[in-house]
């Protein structure tokens, strides 16, 4: 029988109402998902740039500069600068003091702030505005309120809480053993469950994990853990409260002391559990998993000189493990490989194995020089020994592309071509949506057709009807859409390519993104290329594609019109690129073709 732990399916959201006292919050199944920020009151939520212009980017050195300028002390993170908090200093005319306690991370690659002591945040230009606020003697602007949405949810979280019980409550023993034993936690202590707070609901037959705020310990919302059993396949199902786009739960987080340094993070709250009560070590879940370690987060995780990441037993979580390491700093991260004699936390301790042995034997996510063989063996062995995963993410709804492809890949770039009218933009969204049904992260860079446009195809494709005539269904089926991992440029008609790229980089840092679709790259050739050759100024952008792909391992999807050709006469890479050069790109995808 196989069991699934890693990616649980999409929830209905038909549970958490039933449940819950008030009235209907947003709550929502975790499916491989959007990224966010933690927050409890916050300024404002940009998501990607708007039509007028891209977000004000800003340089660490800008930033470090801007600090000395107003007298504001600071010491480098790994991956924040740390300064004592705007908010909670005595006197508003002054510049915080160096003794202060210093509670605000300003992240180094977008500027964006978070004061762990007061829970607020906002971006860079945020915290300039309150900083001259400050210089007149102002106090700090003022914080939104919790949305109603957030207070139903929270309300909502309590009335579950409250009803939910630890485990070693229940009243009947063998009761507490079949629970145990359905989620596949037979060694895990009750001692260790009432650690972390798990409790039962009977009613749902669901594990409840609280989320604590890491300032007054009040509870801000939680996730159920129930078990599906489809046909040989035993599937975890997750939902939360509040709905993912509002869940940042460091599960764990409250129990960690100030002068812990060492944490392995994990990608699932029973790993948390297990690893705690192997070995001792400090240990932290992923509130979506493999999927994303949202930027604020990470002020959080600042404290510890050692990080090992143990995501997973799958070939995804390595390589999410690896993407996250350069986000929390090379230089203190190590990796546990996936594989027989690796598997997931839970797993190893459920087998007796020895999980001290096994972090111990975590690699560095950093070498100075690659000098030998012997230091990337059990890398070609994993992939050797993993040549499915290694292949990619397979179609579900396209078996044929499978047979051509094996399967998406991480750092390549596809070339997709078609003459107009062929049905390019039709088949790419259900190409891309398919994906991101599977949990890829995806951003959408539409240039020809809007986003709403866009939004109604790929709705109608992940419904697999037309909604036209039957409204009733689509908040359900929107609400279904709205959980997927994916994201859309607000981009419209003729581009600067750096803009795309900017674009691209921000959402890939702030979302881990790992597939981009640009539809299409002639909206990029505008009045900068004019004086340029077409095929030169074509061949630079395509060129500008495939590194950041590489560089970010990241897939690129890149729709290309070719040149007018014989409507008998089948597209050719020279119908792109011309005959002088091979095609910068990984697969060549032409759509329309004569015959079929």
């Amino acid at each position: 029988m196989a069991v699934v732990p890693l990616r649980p399916c999409r929830a209905t959201g038909r549970l958490l109402p039933l449940l819950c006292c008030g009235a209907r919050s947003r709550g929502a199944s975790l499916s491989p998902g959007v990224p966010g920020r933690l927050t409890q009151r916050r300024y404002k939520k940009d998501v990607l740039p708007s039509p007028e212009g891209p977000v004000p980017s800003v340089t660490i050195t800008e930033i470090r500069q801007y600090l000395r300028a107003k007298g504001i002390p600071f010491h480098d993170g790994y991956s924040c600068l740390h300064t004592p908090s705007l908010f909670t200093t005595s006197r508003e005319d002054q510049p915080p003091a160096a003794s202060a306690p210093y509670t605000l991370f300003i992240d180094k690659t977008t500027g964006s702030f978070l004061c762990t002591a007061t829970l607020a945040e906002g971006t860079w230009q945020d915290f300039q505005a309150n900083v001259e606020l400050q210089h007149r003697g102002a106090p700090p602007d003022s914080l939104e309120e919790a949305e109603e949405d957030t207070r139903q949810a929270r309300e909502d979280a309590r009335c579950i809480w409250e009803r939910a019980l630890p485990l070693c409550d229940l009243l009947d023993k063998d009761e507490t053993n079949e629970t145990k034993a359905m989620f596949g936690i037979n060694r895990v202590t009750n001692a260790t469950l009432k650690r972390f707070g798990v409790r039962y609901l009977r009613t749902a037959k669901s594990l409840v994990f609280p989320w604590f705020s890491p300032r007054d310990a009040t509870l801000k919302g939680l996730k159920l853990l129930r078990v599906e059993k489809k046909e040989d396949t035993i599937v975890y199902v997750e939902e939360t409260l509040p709905r993912f786009d509002s869940y940042y739960n460091l599960f764990g987080l409250p129990l960690i002391g100030c002068r812990d340094t060492e944490l392995v993070l994990t990608g699932w709250e029973l790993d948390a559990l297990a690893l705690h009560q192997a070995t001792g070590v400090a240990s932290l879940a992923l509130p979506r998993g493999a999927t994303c370690l949202p930027p604020a987060l990470l002020p959080y995780l600042e404290q510890f000189k050692r990080i090992t990441l143990w995501l997973g037993e799958d070939l995804r979580s390595w390589q999410a493990a690896k993407l996250f390491a350069r986000k929390l700093s090379l230089k203190r991260c190590s990796l546990v490989r996936p594989g027989n004699l690796q598997p997931r936390p839970l797993e190893a301790l459920n087998q007796g194995m020895d999980l001290t042995k096994i972090l111990r034997a975590a690699l560095p996510a950093s070498h100075k020089s690659i000098v030998s063989f012997r230091q990337l063996r059990e890398e070609v062995f994993g992939e050797l020994a993993n040549s499915e995963q290694v292949a990619g993410v397979k179609w579900m709804r396209f078996p044929e592309l499978n047979k051509l492809l094996k399967g998406h890949r991480r750092g390549e770039l596809t070339v997709f071509t078609g003459p107009t009218g062929s049905g390019k933009t039709t088949f790419i969204s259900e190409y891309a949506l398919d994906l991101c049904m599977q949990g890829v992260c995806t951003l959408w860079g539409s240039f020809e057709i809007s986003n709403i446009r866009l939004a109604k195809i790929m709705l109608t494709q992940f419904a697999t009807q037309r909604l036209d005539d039957k409204l009733e269904l689509y908040d359900e089926w929107a609400d279904r859409f709205e959980d997927l991992p994916l994201y859309f440029m607000t981009f419209h008609g003729q581009q600067n390519i750096k803009a795309v790229i900017d674009t691209m980089q921000h959402a890939v840092y702030m979302y881990d993104i790992t597939h981009v679709v640009v539809d299409n790259l002639q909206f990029m050739m505008g009045y900068e290329h004019l004086s340029v050759d077409r095929l030169a100024a074509q061949d630079y952008i395509v060129g500008a594609f495939r590194k950041f792909a590489t560089d970010n391992t990241c897939h690129i999807t890149l729709v290309i019109h070719p040149r007018k050709e014989d409507d008998e006469k089948e597209l050719q890479t020279a119908s792109i690129f011309g005959s002088a050069k091979h095609p910068p790109g990984d697969v060549f995808l032409p759509a329309g073709q004569p015959g079929g």
